[in-house]
């Protein structure tokens, strides 16, 4: 058998499915929960963080994600394919126009918080729309006191 075709079924066979994967993107704030093994105990620790960065192919894949603690930067690269990555939740998504955030890693303070990222024309159009049916069932109430008259001139009458 050739070598390139034992090579790509060892391969395949340890890739994990893209649909057991959230769809994420950089800039987004995810819990990472990675199956960590103590002599013959086995638990799961979970890294909340920044994804800043996604690197290689296939079984390659690696993902970099950044947090804080005690004010200092703490980044740990995950492969992805890992069997020991358990699961990836993804907790807000962050508004990115890099592919890379390594400047984040100068930044103190508020000005390391990333925008939030509103996806779709949909989202918007439906707020929109919702507005606009809120607007029109308002309608002025024959009762309702006109400006400048207060509840307390209503009372009087």
């Amino acid at each position: 058998m050739n070598r390139q075709l034992t090579v790509e079924a060892v391969v395949a066979s340890q890739l994990k499915d893209t649909r057991s994967l959230p769809p994420y993107s950089v800039g987004d704030t995810i819990d990472v929960h990675y199956k960590i093994i103590e002599g013959d105990k086995e638990r799961v620790q979970v890294f909340q963080g920044v994804l800043i960065a996604t690197k290689g192919r296939g079984v390659n894949t690696t993902i970099t994600v950044r947090r804080i603690v005690a004010n200092e930067g703490v980044e740990r690269i995950f492969p992805l394919h890992s069997p020991r990555l358990a699961r990836i939740d993804v907790i807000r998504r962050g508004d990115a126009r890099r592919s890379k955030l390594y400047f984040l890693r100068d930044r103190t303070g508020k000005s390391r918080r990333l925008r939030d990222q509103r996806r779709g024309l949909k989202s918007l159009e439906a707020a929109l729309a919702a507005t606009d049916t809120a607007v029109a069932t308002e309608a002025p109430a024959a009762d309702a006191p006109k400006k400048g008259e207060g509840k307390k001139a209503k009372s009087k009458e």
